[in-house]
Order: structure tokens, then sequence, then C-alpha cells
């Protein structure tokens, strides 16, 4: 089935916002011109209560709201709205919101034969992230979304590859690499013939080390009909070819709130997608105005294992878009995470967090703790761009207010151990020359 798509040059035709109040419908025409908007008809008629507008979840999800600009820029994108001067202005204020967090452009680019490859990031040893060109759009965009530099017209912020041959050959080169994460955007746009393109190399060619494909998606969210009319068959074909080959496929499904998963259609489209083999991995980061709420938590993650689904991670939200929007202090996100895990059944407690994707790896808030009368903050590594650094725990002196590692202080001043080694700056292939040459001695 096929649902309507509005973008701001469409939006006013909406049929329910003709009763919301107008400032509302100015401040996703305003914010809207800076961060990326597109909703389908599926969220505007399924999912969204428009008798809560503008505190319905699903409506914050995917509106823009005035607050995700700071008030001075707020008033200079509105009044100049339909001028030749906007589009610079709307430029000058994407570069000042961090587009590419954690040095993606910098640090995670592989090589291939001493040639960057674009579309491609190699950040951690056993992972490597694929964005296929024909998947970097969304079904409908999230307003806290990291990726947003991908939707903006700026091809100097994208990644994106149609590269497959140059894929496989970069895995057969690094046997390490066990999986790959088809990323993007969202590569379920993509149709099944397109998507099979991408994915059936990797089943014929079979690098050594490759042992699953994950793909990271919203469409269980957005556009669940796609796994249930004629055009559903060939993606239910195609993840049983990858089952039947021997390779784990891993959906990587993004749900926000419970309000997500409570049509039918959702619940068919996850029992279509399970009977293939394949699995249904769920993540979120904790965002302030959408799930800053232990009991959102506690309910969601029973749902999804209600569903056969595997909870997997909650993350704080990056520091880039509207991050001032919709952060949520490090402290207040552990203590959602901790209400709510001990709320649930042992099934639920596959997920972990909350976990900052940072420059150096996922590290996970792992609650406050006093230490010879100190205050202090746990905190370890659940992945690393070193390898070494897993599991390793490390404190930071109590911040109420911290929302992000840049502004935790270490116990003993000066800088935390990773960031102590400039090392970290370089590219995958240089980490693991380091780790390589460390195992050696």
């Amino acid at each position: 089935m096929r649902y309507k798509a509005y973008t701001l040059r469409n939006f006013r035709d909406i049929e329910q916002l003709k009763n919301v109040d107008k400032e509302i419908i100015e401040a996703v025409e305003v914010v809207g011109s800076v961060m990326p908007f597109r909703v389908n008809s599926y969220v505007i008629d399924e999912l969204i209560d428009w008798e809560n507008i503008p505190n319905d979840p699903i409506f914050q999800l995917t509106f823009p709201q005035r607050g995700m600009l700071p008030p001075d820029q707020y008033e200079r994108v509105r009044e100049m709205l339909g001028t030749n001067e906007l589009q610079e202005l709307v430029t000058t204020i994407r570069r000042g919101l961090n587009p590419h967090p954690a040095g993606q452009m910098q640090y995670n680019v592989p090589l291939l034969h001493g040639e960057p490859m674009a579309g491609i990031q190699h950040k951690y040893r056993e992972t490597v992230l694929f964005f296929p060109r024909q998947g970097q759009t969304c079904f409908s965009f999230c307003t806290f979304c990291f990726r947003w530099p991908q939707f903006v017209g700026v091809d100097e912020l994208r990644f994106a590859s149609r590269e497959i041959d140059q894929l496989v050959a970069y895995l057969q080169e690094h046997p390490e690499v066990q999986d790959v994460l088809f990323t993007g955007g969202d590569p379920m746009v993509m149709s099944p013939g397109v998507l099979s393109r991408y994915i059936r190399p990797l089943i014929e060619e079979r690098p050594e080390g490759l042992r699953s494909i994950r793909i990271g998606t919203k469409v269980l969210s957005y556009n669940p009909y796609k796994f249930l009319d004629d055009e559903g068959e060939g993606y239910i074909s195609l993840f049983e070819e990858v089952s039947e080959a021997g390779l784990h496929l891993a959906i990587m499904a993004h749900f926000n709130h419970p309000n997500e998963m409570r049509t039918k259609t959702l619940v068919d489209a996850v029992n279509a997608i399970r009977k293939t083999g394949a699995q249904i991995r769920t993540q979120s980061p904790v965002l302030n105005h959408i799930n800053n709420d232990p009991s959102a938590w506690t309910e969601m993650w029973r749902r999804q294992v209600d569903l056969g689904m595997i909870p997997y991670y909650m993350f704080v939200v990056r520091d880039t878009g509207a991050k001032e929007y919709f952060k949520v202090p490090l402290v207040r996100a552990w203590e959602v995470f901790r209400q709510a895990y001990r709320n649930v059944s042992g099934l639920c407690r596959t997920v972990r967090g909350p976990s900052m994707s940072t420059t150096w790896g996922k590290i996970e808030v792992m609650g406050k703790t006093t230490i010879g009368g100190q205050a202090l903050l746990a905190l370890r590594f659940i992945q690393g761009r070193d390898a070494r650094w897993v599991g390793r725990p490390f404190f930071a002196k109590y911040d109420a207010n911290a929302s992000w590692v840049d502004e935790l202080k270490p116990v003993e001043g000066g800088r935390f151990f990773f960031q102590k080694d400039e090392d970290y700056l370089r590219s995958y292939d240089r980490i693991r020359q380091m780790e390589e040459s460390s195992a050696q001695t």
C-alpha cells in the first residue's frame, strides 16, 4: 500500500492541521526550513492522536516544533521566509548544528587500496556500516534524527554508496568483520529488487568473516504494510534467502514510543518477518518531549517481547541537530532506564543503556555511586574504537546536568584515559595496526 507523503511544500494539505493553532503550523514552516520534514498518511491517520496536539509523542516525533531552534534563530528564519537570503541563513545554521557527530567524516571512512570508500563506515572492528545510495531517504523523518544531514540536499554532508562490489572487496580484505549494517536513511525504502542487488552479492561471495547482516529501519513504525502487500512477498523471499544461506539477519527496528506498536498492521508485519528466520532487535534514544518517562519504556519493552522482538539499546540522544530540545541529562536517562528495567521480566533485560555513541565508542552510563565520600558517575565502554577499551569501567565526577561525555570531568582532573591517547583520532586502519602490534608484543 502506498501512502501519501507530505513535505514542507504540501503539509498544509493535511486535513487534521486545519484545526491546529496557527502558531504550531508556523513552527512547522519555520523549523522545517532548517531541519528536514517529511511525514506520511499512515503516521497521520493511524499513529497521531490529534486530540492531544502538540503534546502527542508521535506528533513531536515527526513534526518540527518551535523549541527545536533557539529563539533568535527562529525569528531570523521566520523573517526571511520567502526571501532570497533564506538559504544562506539556513546553511549557516545547519553548519553550526554539528552535522556529523562522533568523527564520522574524519575517522570512520575506511580505505581500499589506499583510497577512501564513499558511503561506508568502519569504526568498530567487527561491524561495517553501508549506506546504499537508493536508501538515503525515509518514510517519515524523525525530528531528533542524528542523520538529518542525509536529507537536507547538501551533497557534501551525505554518506551514500552504490558500489556493492567495493564493499565485498573490502570485506574480503578484512576477515575480522563479522556483520554488515545497511543504514541510511532507511534501506527499506528500496524495492525488494533493488535491496536484493545489494544483499545477494554478500550471499554469493560470502566473505570469510561475515556472519550476519543487519538492516537499520523505521519501516515497522512508519509503513508496516510494506511486508503485507504484493511487494512484501519480495522482501519475505529475500529474508528467507539470507537465512537459508546460513547468515543471520537482524532487523534493527527503531521504536521511540509504545504508541507505534498498537496497530494490527504492525503485529502482522512483525509476524511475517519473524517467520523468515530473521530476528527483530529494537532501539531508541531517550528523548525529552517523547519518552522521558520510565512507564513509556516499561510498556515499550514489554510489548516488544510480547511480539517476539528483542529489546537491544536505549541510547542517549546525540549532540547534533535539535539536541537542546530533546536532550535528557545522563543521570536522568539512567534513572529512566533503571526504573523501567526493574519493572520488567528477565526477557526484557536484554536491553543495554543508556549508551552514548561517542567519538571513542559506545559509553554506557552505569549510574551514581560514592567512593571515599565523593559522589561519582560510573561508566564503561560497551564498544570502542580501540577494541581494548571494551568492558573497561571508569568514573567521572557526579554532574546532574551533564548530557554528554564532553561535559563530564575525570575524578583526578586532566582527561579520561581514552582521551590521552591521540591515536584514537586515527582511521580504523590505523587502530587495527596498533592492536596487531600490541598483540605481537
